[in-house]
């Protein structure tokens, strides 16, 4: 595999407050019938892989490039498996660790916010350094038919050097239809590139999101003691610049207070 330009655990060393003003349909990997029905074309027609002869897919790859305004086509090998690329956009609400000798990754997308770095703790690597990410940060990855979910996430985690578990992360799909946003967690063993070979070229369409791997229950014996002391170290800093905002705050509005209080009491 050549780069471009939890399942059982949660991390959950961080609160999220997703603000995301659209509306969105989330299913798992194996929907139910009404959700098969209501998401039909995103979940239903892109897993018929092994219904694909090798003239189909000559055609597919060929009318999936037809479609490329740039040099990121598919081409197709002579075993009958193919290559392409794969656009992975970052939303992660959680620092991700780095060895603290790298610098935090640099955004390839048009994202003007820059990584916050806390400084470097212990963790069962050793020293690392904890970085947020920008949000809706993206990164072209080149693989075959062959790659799988899960190793395209590890590709995105050695990319940057990420020393935390893959299972804290999961890849999911984001469709619009009929003015409506679906986003489903792929299961490991799925193949991004077909799914974006069927689904044609379109972001639109069809898109990869990386996220927090988020299952509801935290298994806290699955992270080792340096880990979970990571945990409680960057909470106790959310809380204190929270406590800090609102500290500001309310010391703005009573500033104001005094100064329309003080109007009043002045003749004229």
């Amino acid at each position: 595999m050549s780069w471009g330009g939890r399942s059982t655990a949660s991390s959950g060393y961080c609160s999220q407050d997703d603000s995301d003003s659209e509306l969105e349909h989330f299913f798992t990997c194996k929907p139910t019938t009404l959700e098969v029905r209501q998401c039909r074309d995103t979940v239903v027609d892109w897993r018929k892989e092994q219904q694909l002869s090798v003239t189909e897919l000559q055609h597919k790859v060929k009318e999936y490039n037809a479609q490329i305004n740039s040099n990121l086509y598919m081409s197709l090998n002579r075993d009958g498996s193919y290559t392409g690329f794969i656009k992975v956009q970052f939303q992660l609400a959680r620092p991700i660790s780095l060895p603290p000798t790298l610098i935090p990754p640099s955004s390839s997308s048009s994202s003007s916010s820059s990584c916050s770095s806390f400084s470097s703790l212990p963790s069962s690597h050793g020293l690392c350094t904890s970085f947020y990410l920008p949000r809706d940060m993206a990164k072209q990855l080149h693989v075959s038919s062959r790659t799988r979910v899960r190793e395209v996430i590890q590709a995105l985690l050695n990319k940057f050097t990420v020393v935390d578990n893959p299972a804290k992360f999961a890849l999911f799909e984001r469709s619009e239809r009929n003015g409506q946003v679906y986003v489903r967690k792929l299961c490991d063993d799925e193949r991004p590139l077909f799914l974006r070979l069927c689904a044609g070229p379109s972001e639109n369409t069809l898109s990869f999101i990386l996220r927090e791997n988020e299952t509801g229950e935290v298994n806290w014996d699955a992270f080792s003691l340096p880990e979970l002391g990571n945990f409680l170290r960057i909470l106790q800093r959310e809380e204190e610049e929270h406590v800090r905002q609102i500290v500001q705050r309310y010391s703005l509005a009573r500033d104001k207070l005094k100064e329309a209080l003080r109007s009043f009491s002045t003749p004229g």
